[in-house]
C-alpha cells in the first residue's frame, strides 16, 4: 500500500463530528451498542493505493482490500475501520478510501504517521533468524 493521504469527507463537516486537529474528528462510533464499545470515538479518514504486485496484495483494488498488509495497519496502530466509504470505493479505478477509529487520540495521530509513506508486507527469508516463524514482515518507508 503506498501513497497514504489525508481524505476528507463532506460528512465531517456535519454536526457529528467535531474537529479535534488537522484530519482528526470526534464524532459518534457506528457500531456503538449500550454496554459496548465507546459511543464517542476519534476518527480520520486515509486514501491509499492497492500495490498488486507485493506480497499478500495480490489481485486487490478499492473494491477488494487484501487483508495482508490492511489488517497489520489495524494491529500496528491499534485502530478499527469505522467506514469503508462503499461509493468511493466501487467507483475508484485505484484510490482506496478507508476510516479509522480508536478510543485513543494517539493511535490517530500514530496512524496518520501512513502519510506519504508506503505501508507493505515483504516475504520473509527463510534464513531470516528475526522473523524465523513469520511469513512476512511489515515494512514502513
Amino acid at each position: 500500500m503506498k501513497n497514504f493521504q489525508n481524505y476528507t469527507p463532506e460528512k465531517y463537516a456535519g454536526a457529528d463530528y467535531q474537529k479535534v486537529e488537522e484530519g482528526i474528528y470526534w464524532g459518534k462510533n457506528p457500531y456503538w451498542k449500550p454496554g459496548g464499545l465507546m459511543e464517542d470515538v476519534f476518527v480520520t479518514s486515509l486514501t491509499f493505493e492497492m500495490e498488486p504486485d507485493c506480497y499478500g496484495e495480490e489481485g486487490g483494488c478499492p473494491q477488494d482490500i487484501t487483508q495482508i498488509p490492511f489488517e497489520d495497519i489495524l494491529d500496528t496502530f491499534s485502530v478499527y475501520v469505522t467506514d469503508f466509504y462503499d461509493d468511493l470505493n466501487q467507483a475508484s479505478g485505484r484510490i482506496c478510501y478507508q476510516e479509522f477509529g480508536s478510543s485513543d487520540i494517539e493511535n490517530i495521530r500514530n496512524l496518520r504517521t501512513l502519510i506519504g509513506k508506503r505501508f507493505y508486507a515483504a516475504a520473509c527469508e527463510e534464513d531470516d533468524e528475526e522473523y524465523e516463524d513469520e511469513e512476512y514482515k511489515i515494512v514502513i518507508e
